[in-house]
């Protein structure tokens, strides 16, 4: 009988999620210290105000904001260079992973996690703003490998190079069927428990200060040295050792591994069956999905799905909420960015529980139009809290729910979403576009979210108010619940949506063609 559940399929996961764990760290450690690394920055370009540091004891006052546009520079783009690296990394990591597996992919690619750490960790005794900068981009490289890995009906598509990121995959690959849902989860949920540990251990009083902010940022390669270690004592995929390098036996010495001694062979039978299925439909180039009429419909809702995740404000939020409780008047920010992070891991969970219940738009839907609601209420309690104290209490229950409206719908679902709208074939091409679209508007928010906010003040949210309506009305009126359907019957619904039937022909017409191209 088939044990499931072992030591060291629990060990396995474990070591997996330290990946998830450091991207979550990754993004919220450059949050909490933001005014204490300023002023860093300040030193090292020689426009610090030493006058005024002097008067005060050598500390500038909590709220103070850096007066020089170089700085605002350099600390908008340590923010945004994360992004940098992630769009880069978004069209390697099939290749990696492919390269000689799961297990020494991870560990090839923990190098750029641990360089990542010694530079930041270093950045005091160098040129900090530099040093900072590049190790967040090496990190942005690194992290692109944990985004979300898409399972579409249950059958992972590697064949096709479905494969956004090492983590999700290997975890994936090596979960029990029955458990493989809760096992993903934990992707989702290490990564918003990374983003915790980082906002407390940022804390002034343990290292968010002047002494061990390079400490605090140094810390983002840890989780990688103990996944490299870790790592020699996991299996490889099974699948990955049976459907890519068509080794039997030592697929089955995994699964036994993973599962305990049990008869292989119903494994053995699936994986086989995933194989010849991927195998049916040619791959389709990037280049050619977005020449390909049949799947612009299609292609356009999943871009527009990625630009309302990210144009909606979220990470403005993650990566600036402890300006924005300064600005809303909280008087202890950093424990309100906590209180954020807290809120996030407990709306994850919710998601978990009901994206299958409630369906994909029904969730987007009131994600999105619930996050609009939220901005309103956001600029209504910043522009207002001068006159009314209690408006900054306003502010900060606005910004709770912004982050718990986000995690039910629009945080998870435009990931899993796109790999249901396409068949197979274009489905790596579109995964790859959908996840460049979202590291390159991640990069516009951290890059020009601090110039915003200077221009446009206390309404700054109101611009994230229009978009999210606008996203909202585009959500309900073009795009279909998936929940349930088969491609064929979801390709059906897109097709009546633009008043023509199912063009057919042209779409045979068009595989043909990419197949013929392909054994070419």
């Amino acid at each position: 009988m088939e044990k499931q559940l072992t030591g060291t399929l629990a060990l396995a996961v474990f070591t997996a999620a330290l990946g998830s764990l450091q991207m979550g760290y990754s993004l919220g450690v450059i949050n909490a210290p933001q005014k204490v690394i300023e002023r860093h920055y300040a030193r090292s370009l020689g426009v610090y105000n030493e006058e005024l540091a002097r008067r005060e004891g050598g500390n500038t006052t909590e709220h103070e904001e850096p007066t020089d546009a170089s700085v605002v520079m350099y600390w908008s783009l340590s923010v945004a260079f994360f992004s940098v690296g992630g769009m880069v990394s978004s069209f390697l990591v099939s290749f990696v992973s492919d390269f000689r597996g799961r297990i020494k992919g991870m560990l090839y690619i923990n190098v750029l996690a641990i360089t990542a750490g010694l530079l930041m960790g270093l950045s005091k005794m160098g040129t900090p703003y530099l040093m900072v900068i590049a190790g967040r981009a090496i990190m942005g490289l690194y992290c692109g490998k944990t985004e979300p890995c898409l399972y579409f009906q249950g059958i992972l598509r590697e064949k096709q190079g479905l494969s956004s990121g090492l983590v999700p995959l290997y975890i994936g690959e090596i979960s029990p069927v029955k458990y493989r849902g809760a096992m993903g989860a934990l992707h989702q949920l290490a990564i918003v428990i990374g983003i915790l540990i980082s906002q407390v251990i940022g804390l002034d009083f343990l290292l968010g200060n002047d002494d061990m902010w390079h400490v605090l940022l140094g810390l983002s390669g840890a989780p990688a040295i103990l996944q490299s270690l870790l790592l020699f004592v996991c299996p490889e995929s099974p699948r990955y050792l049976y459907i890519k390098l068509g080794k039997v036996e030592e697929a089955c010495k995994s699964l036994k591994r993973l599962k305990g001694d049990y008869d292989t062979s119903k494994d053995i039978a699936e994986m086989q069956a995933e194989k010849e299925e991927a195998m049916k439909e040619a791959q389709m180039s990037i280049l050619r999905l977005l020449r390909s009429s049949v799947y612009r419909q299609q292609l356009f809702v999943a871009l527009m799905m990625h630009l309302s995740q990210q144009f909606s404000g979220i990470n403005a939020i993650f990566y600036y909420s402890t300006s924005i409780f300064q600005s809303a008047g909280v008087g202890q920010p950093v424990y309100a960015t906590i209180g954020v992070g807290v809120i996030n891991i407990i709306f994850t969970l919710v998601s978990v529980i009901m994206v299958d219940r409630a369906g994909r738009r029904t969730l987007t839907l009131v994600g999105l139009g619930g996050m609009c609601c939220c901005a309103v209420a956001m600029t209504v309690g910043l522009a207002f809290q001068d006159a009314y104290s209690w408006m900054s209490y306003l502010s900060m229950a606005a910004i709770f729910l912004f982050v718990s409206f986000f995690e039910i719908g629009p945080g998870p679902i435009p990931w899993f979403i796109v790999a249901e709208i396409f068949s197979q074939g274009p489905r790596p091409a579109a995964i790859a576009l959908a996840g460049c679209c979202n590291w390159t508007c991640n990069f516009i928010i951290a890059m020009f979210f601090p110039y915003l906010e200077g221009l446009c003040g206390n309404y700054v949210f109101i611009v994230f108010a229009v978009l999210l309506f606008g996203f909202t009305v585009f959500i309900y009126l073009r795009v279909p619940e998936t929940k349930g359907k088969t491609f064929e019957e979801i390709a059906a619904v897109f097709h009546r949506k633009r008043g023509a039937p199912p063009s057919k022909p042209q779409e045979e017409a068009e595989m043909v063609q990419l197949k013929g191209s392909t054994e070419a």
